[in-house]
Formats: C-alpha cells, structure tokens, sequence
C-alpha cells in the first residue's frame, strides 16, 4: 500500500569516491597556467526503492552520467575557488530528478599551502528545492469544499513538502464517466525537497486517508490530488517525464479549466509546458472559458 511513509523515511544512498580530473582552479597564476589533479567524493540520497523491485535502470539515477558531469565541470573554465566548483558540480548533480540531495567532497591534494600537508578538501551539501503545482478536486462526502481544505493541512504537514499555499475553491460540473456530484476544485502551490516519485507516492497515500478509490476512471472521488507540474518550466529545475506512472508536466492540465481557473487565480504570473513551448495559463484560459467553471459560493 502506498503511503505517506515514502516521504517520512530517510532515502537511500548512491557514493562515488576518488572520481578524478585534472583542472585549472586555484588563485595563484601557476594555478590556472599548469593546473592539478582534483579528485570529488559525492553520496547522492535517492529513493532507490522503485530500482530495487523493477531492476530498471530508469528507476535510478545513472551514476556513470553524473562521473562524467562532475569531470567535465573539473575539466571546465577555470575558478579561483574551489568552493565554487564543488557548489557548480552540487547544483548539476540537483538537476536530476530522482536525486533529493547531495554532498560534495572536493579534493585539492596539490595545493601550493606552502607547508607539508595530506590534502586540503571543500565539502558542500545541496538539497532539492523546487516550486510544485498540485490539483485538488473531490464530489463525494457531506462537504468537499471542508475535504479540501483538511487535505491542504496534509499537504503542509508532508515531509519534504512547504510553503503550501492554497487557491480559492471553485465549482465545476463533470465531463465525462457516470453521473456524479458537482467537483469543487482547487490548486495547491508549494516547493518540496522530494524527487516527483516520492511526492506522488505520499499525494496518493494522502487520497487513501480519505478514502480514495481507483475502480471507476472518471468516477466520482473523495478527493484527487494530481501532481501538475515540478519545477520551472524552461529552466534546469523543471521535470519532464514520459514514464506512465507519472507523466509530468500533466498531459492534459492545458486542457482542464478546473485546473487552470484556481491556478491563475493564486499565481497570475503561472506558466505551463504544453508540447515544446512554454505558454502563460493566462493565454490558455480562453480555451476553456466554456467548462463553466465558478467561484464556489
């Protein structure tokens, strides 16, 4: 059974030790001129629980990519601190989506310190912080709008989950599948530290505490929690995934007026991937102006 457990459980663990490169970082003249070794030591935390059970190299991050990140930035223009190459090769290990956080050791065994010495290292440690866009909806109970809501307080008790800001309610009729009450609706903006799998585990665990079930496709709901988007559309932040399991940003969100309406309402500003182009949901609006979606009274 799927939970919020996912999201309270510490991660796993990737480690690379002793990935090596030569470089020109330093301050000193001869630094940037003859360059040194360098070498890196990096503990990605992962949920690595979706690997152990598919043996899918997709369901874990690619450790043979990241060494070749972290050589390239090494490799790269020159820095005079090494403070900053560690913070550049934290930031590029971040961009990948299964990775929550990481810590980098940086190792400059060669410095010119000018006393005998073993090494000299720069550790920084990273977390994942990036803004998150979530729909709510519900039509059964004695009073959806009150699920919402209680459903928002879970969202801004979740682990890994903060700065949980919830839109106005609105109401929507349904389309599509039986018969069913009217949907009141609503968009939850946030920013989470967990990689899109581990957020959608624990959204799906929190439909499970009010009684959500999956035996209808469309079918009336208790409440429904779809993850809409992950990061900055057109920047490194944003996930794009085509896995069926999560399909990210949500395929059809430029479609669903009870999505767009609240989201425009709490962020004027918002943005939606739809194919390759980025579009403001202020211009998607139009599209769906006849859903007869309504500020719920």
């Amino acid at each position: 059974m799927t939970d919020t457990h996912s999201a309270r459980r510490s991660p796993d663990r990737i480690t690379l030790t002793g990935v090596t490169a030569y470089g020109y970082h330093g301050v000193l003249a001869s630094e940037k001129t003859d360059g040194q070794e360098f070498g890196v030591d990096l503990c990605l935390e992962v949920d690595l629980s979706r690997a152990g059970e598919s043996d899918n190299l997709a369901h874990t991050v690619n450790y043979a990519e990241v060494a070749a990140d972290v050589v390239t930035i090494l490799q790269g223009p020159s820095q005079d601190l090494i403070e900053g190459v560690a913070a550049q090769i934290a930031d590029a290990v971040l961009t990948r989506p299964l990775v929550e956080a990481v810590e980098v050791t940086l190792h400059k065994p060669h410095a010119p310190v000018g006393v005998p010495f073993t090494d000299v290292t720069v550790q920084v440690r990273r977390e994942r912080d990036v803004p998150v866009v979530i729909a709510l909806g519900a039509n059964l109970g004695d009073d959806p709008a009150d699920t919402l809501n209680r459903a928002a307080e879970r969202l801004s008790g979740l682990p890994g989950l903060r700065d949980v800001v919830l839109s106005a309610l609105f109401e929507t009729d349904p389309v599509g599948g039986p018969e069913q009450p009217v949907y009141t609706n609503a968009v939850a903006l946030a920013r989470t530290s967990l990689a899109p799998w581990r957020l959608l585990a624990a959204l799906h665990g929190i439909e499970h505490e009010f009684g959500r079930t999956r035996e209808i496709r469309w079918g009336a709901r208790s409440l429904d929690l779809d993850l809409i988007q992950v990061g900055v559309p057109g920047e490194t932040s944003e996930v794009l995934s085509d896995d069926p399991e999560l399909l990210l940003p949500h395929p059809r969100a430029h479609q669903r007026g009870f999505v767009l309406t609240p989201w425009h309402s709490v962020d004027p500003s918002a943005a939606l991937r739809v194919g390759d182009a980025v579009s403001p949901v202020a211009d998607l609006l139009p599209d769906v102006a006849d859903q007869g979606v309504r500020p719920r009274g």
